[in-house]
Order: structure tokens, then C-alpha cells, then sequence
């Protein structure tokens, strides 16, 4: 009977079912110092502080970066506000070209293992896995260059992904460049597909991009 098979056997013939056993299994296996936590005020300094050094490093999106420390250094209960945005209540968001745009629902973690290693953010629409233009995917991590190696990408994205199962998300979608390689095994690690290969919009660059899909 299906009951007594073994987890991975009953798990390869359910492939949307997938993402969650491995959810599962990672969860009681692993014992994962580095957790996911909301953004609260007393983890502003490190966090301004690591991107200061990421922009230091020319290891992260200089100008995102510094439009990050502007909004804490104007308004930082603001900004907070901003990463925990479930009912998309804390106004329109500003593009790069300057032009803004309705905010959908988000939410935003830090990684911290001690200290800021980083983020992750997950973005939705309410009843559809559908996304206005101006976003390439429900999910999106940056781990800092003096972070990386550790896995906490690939952790952070497992642990992320709760929050779409909870919402009752058939999958979610991440989109990644052709010659990142590292990302796409984070993504694949966590059962994610390609789905396509496609252009980026000209506010995201215009260059080649890879849509992967993970099935929930």
C-alpha cells in the first residue's frame, strides 16, 4: 500500500508533491544555524552596515544598495513598514527609471546567522500566480559575498518557500541570468524546473533570462 512506502518513493510519483517532502525531510533532518527573520530596528546598523560593505566590495547592485540606505537613513520605520507588506499598504513603488507602480503583496527576511548574511523577499498576487510586468518573480536573495559557500542561499529559499504553501500556491517562479550557475542550482536544489527562456524586460536590463519554476 502507497502508506508504506518509503517518503522518496512515494514523492517521485507525485512530482508536484516534491518540493514539499523535500521541505519535510530538510526540516526534520537538519539543525540549520542560520534562520530567516523579520527586519525589526535593531538589525538596521548590521544591515547598513553590510550594504556598505557590499558596495565597497562592487559585489551587489550599487544603485539599489544606496537607494536602500537613503530610505533608512529618511524614514527607517518606513522602510520597515515596507518589508512586511502582506495586504500592500505602504504606497506605490518606485522603479529605477523613477516612474512608480502599484505595490503588490511582500514580504522580506533577513538571514542571520549571528550576523546579516543577507536577504530574501517573496512577492504574490492575491489569487493568482500571475505578476504585474515590473516583477520577474515571486521570490528573489541576495547572501553577501562574505556569506556565500555556506548554503544559505539554498537554505533561505527552502525556508521561504512556507510561505507560498500556506497561501495555496501550485509554484512559485524565480528568475535568474544564463551565466549565473550558482543561483540556478540553488534553484534547482530546491526543486525548481526551467520553465522558459526569455528577454528581460528594458527596466530589468533587456538581457537573456532563465524563468525557473518550483512546483509546491
Amino acid at each position: 500500500m502507497a502508506k508504506d512506502r518509503p517518503l522518496l518513493e512515494t514523492a517521485t510519483q507525485f512530482p508536484k508533491k516534491r518540493t514539499y517532502y523535500k521541505i519535510l525531510a530538510l526540516q526534520i533532518c537538519c539543525n540549520w544555524k542560520m534562520k530567516l527573520i523579520r527586519p525589526e530596528e535593531f538589525h538596521l546598523t548590521s544591515y547598513v552596515a553590510a550594504l556598505n560593505r557590499a558596495i565597497d566590495l562592487g559585489t551587489t547592485n550599487t544603485e539599489r544598495a544606496q537607494r536602500k540606505l537613503s530610505e533608512i537613513a529618511a524614514d527607517p520605520e518606513s522602510f520597515l513598514a515596507k518589508q512586511e507588506d502582506p495586504e500592500a499598504l505602504s504606497g506605490e513603488l518606485k522603479l529605477s527609471d523613477g516612474n512608480y507602480v502599484p505595490r503588490i503583496p511582500s514580504k522580506m527576511r533577513f538571514l542571520w546567522d549571528g550576523e546579516l548574511c543577507g536577504t530574501i523577499s517573496f512577492s504574490w498576487q492575491v489569487g493568482t500566480t500571475q505578476l504585474p510586468p515590473y516583477y520577474l518573480g515571486h521570490i528573489g536573495y541576495e547572501v553577501f559575498s562574505w556569506k556565500r559557500g555556506k548554503g544559505y542561499a539554498t537554505e533561505s529559499l527552502r525556508q521561504i518557500l512556507s510561505e507560498p504553501l500556506e497561501l495555496g500556491m501550485p509554484f512559485v517562479e524565480l528568475v535568474t541570468n544564463p551565466e549565473n550557475l550558482s543561483s540556478q542550482r540553488v534553484i534547482t536544489k530546491n526543486g525548481g524546473v526551467l520553465h522558459e527562456r526569455f528577454v528581460q524586460p528594458e527596466l530589468h536590463g533587456g538581457k537573456d533570462g532563465l524563468r525557473y519554476r518550483i512546483y509546491l
